[in-house]
């Protein structure tokens, strides 16, 4: 059994898999190390990513229109399924007074698709249609009507003209999520758990494979001092910056991948008057060849105890891996085992070249002509513009294409079952709790099949091992169970 465990950056991925390790081993010594003086201060941290709790509710780029004219929603049931997981150990943890933070880390907002013209009101009507055969989805309303849709965002339809094809569908159930304070709330519970250390300011520089241990050589950045430790598990959540340390991992089964780093920036409203006037989460349909994140809505965030509006996001360019990374990182990554497929993967990516370009050019005018197609009464004195995040796609050899860029997100694990790295992005820390049992069962074959530590699972996941998709009953019980724990009232 593995006991030492060294976790890579502390964000909601590290924090998530060091509580799951707390609870399933007890004993275990846990060391996590944070390059920046700040926990949660990367793409977990609340300005730096979109707060939604991404539940499929809202966001049309997880239901794709097939060949055929029926709508795939197979990532949506999946994705829906993953985020009630995520409120469930955030409910265990609540319940059990591991997560105390003074300000509401989660709350509830309705989450709203928005669409205009015949051609999208008729792809919403089939989403709607496909969606709502499954209990969890049940909740979920459509409107075409002028009036009703008013009454969900008036701020939205203010001096739109009535006439205007515009449908869209509502779920009350919907949240807005801090993840930055999740991460925080569980890193502090962490650091009161015997065994386990926080070392924020340590960047971890080369890692080295031994017979049976990883070595691995961290730089204190504060006193510039280097020392080297040994660790049974390594796992490497260090967002865009975990590629880097994958390719210094050796690791057989990590040659091949690339990254394609998108960095977001956001117009945040500067007027109370405004802010108070909306209160949803409006996704509309993202524009050809833009890659998912890019998305547009228009969004009440609660930030830093404060509510706000942003509307975005509008995709940017930079060859850093994280926001506080180097331009170097880029040119860093590329090696003799990822340049075929990271070529293929741009040859085979052009309409998303174009749209990086046209996003990266764009005037401050035809930036905000987007927003008033949201908010036609939007004023520019009104906005500012923020940067969010920076995130990494995954490139991936691929034997037909040469190279293929994939969302959302991957584990990475070695023969030996003593490191894993988790790649890119969306909906990423939303899920982070199914992400995180994958890697388990990935990294823990024998013990997750162990009674042992089914029972332990079921204790933080009621749900653990049975179809939420599959059983609407279970499903209705688990949501007002977590929406108590949680004070989410919708």
């Amino acid at each position: 059994m593995k006991k030492d465990f060294t976790l890579i950056g502390a964000g909601i991925m590290s924090a998530t898999l060091g509580v799951l390790i707390k609870q399933l081993i007890p004993d275990a010594s846990i060391c996590i190390y944070e390059r920046l003086n700040k926990v949660g201060a990367e793409s977990s941290d609340a300005w730096n990513n979109a707060g939604t709790g991404h539940s499929a509710f809202c966001e049309l780029n997880y239901t794709p229109l097939r060949e055929n004219g029926e709508v795939d929603i197979s990532k949506a049931l999946k994705i829906s399924e993953q985020f009630e997981i995520s409120k469930q150990l955030w409910s265990f943890l609540k319940e059990n007074k591991h997560l105390d933070y003074k300000s509401p880390f989660i709350n509830d907002i309705d989450h709203m698709s928005f669409v205009w013209g015949e051609d999208n009101i008729n792809f919403l009507k089939k989403r709607y249609a496909a969606l709502t055969k499954y209990g969890i989805f049940k909740d979920m309303t459509f409107s075409e009507d002028f009036k009703e849709i008013s009454d969900w965002i008036p701020l939205m339809m203010n001096a739109r003209d009535e006439s205007e094809m515009i449908a869209a569908t509502r779920m009350a159930i919907g949240t807005d999520v801090n993840f930055g304070a999740i991460t925080r709330g569980m890193i502090e519970y962490l650091q009161s758990c015997e065994g386990v250390e926080i070392h924020l300011a340590h960047e971890v520089v080369d890692l080295i494979e031994r017979k049976d241990h990883w070595q691995i050589d961290v730089k204190d950045l504060e006193n510039n001092l280097e020392k080297g430790i040994q660790s049974d598990f390594v796992f490497i959540g260090a967002g865009g910056g975990a590629l880097l340390l994958l390719e210094k991992s050796g690791i057989p089964e990590g040659k091949g991948y690339g990254g394609f780093p998108v960095s977001g920036q956001f117009l945040s409203c500067t007027n109370p008057e405004i802010v108070v006037q909306h209160e949803a989460k409006v996704y509309g349909k993202a524009a050809s060849g833009s890659p998912p994140m890019s998305v547009p809505h228009l969004d009440t965030r609660m930030l830093d105890g404060k509510r706000s509006l942003l509307f975005g996001p509008y995709a940017a360019f930079s060859t850093k891996f994280l926001k506080e990374g180097s331009y170097f990182d880029l040119p860093l990554s590329i090696e003799a085992h990822n340049v075929w497929p990271m070529l293929s993967a741009g040859i085979h990516n052009i309409d998303l070249t174009k749209y990086l370009i046209e996003q990266v050019f764009q005037s401050e005018e035809d930036r905000f002509k987007f927003l008033q197609k949201f908010y036609p009464l939007a004023k520019p004195k009104d906005w500012k513009l923020i940067t969010a995040g920076q995130r990494v796609q995954i490139i991936k050899k691929d034997k037909a294409e040469g190279g293929v860029l994939k969302f959302g997100t991957e584990i990475v694990s070695n023969e030996n079952k003593n490191l894993a790295c988790l790649l890119g992005a969306s909906p990423g820390a939303s899920t982070s709790v199914s992400i995180m049992i994958n890697l388990l069962e990935q990294c823990f074959p024998n013990e997750m099949k162990s009674e042992d530590w089914k029972k332990k699972m079921k204790t933080i996941i009621p749900s653990y091992g049975v179809s939420l998709i599959n059983d609407p009953s279970l499903c209705k019980s688990i949501r007002e169970r977590t929406t108590s724990i949680l004070k989410l009232e919708a």
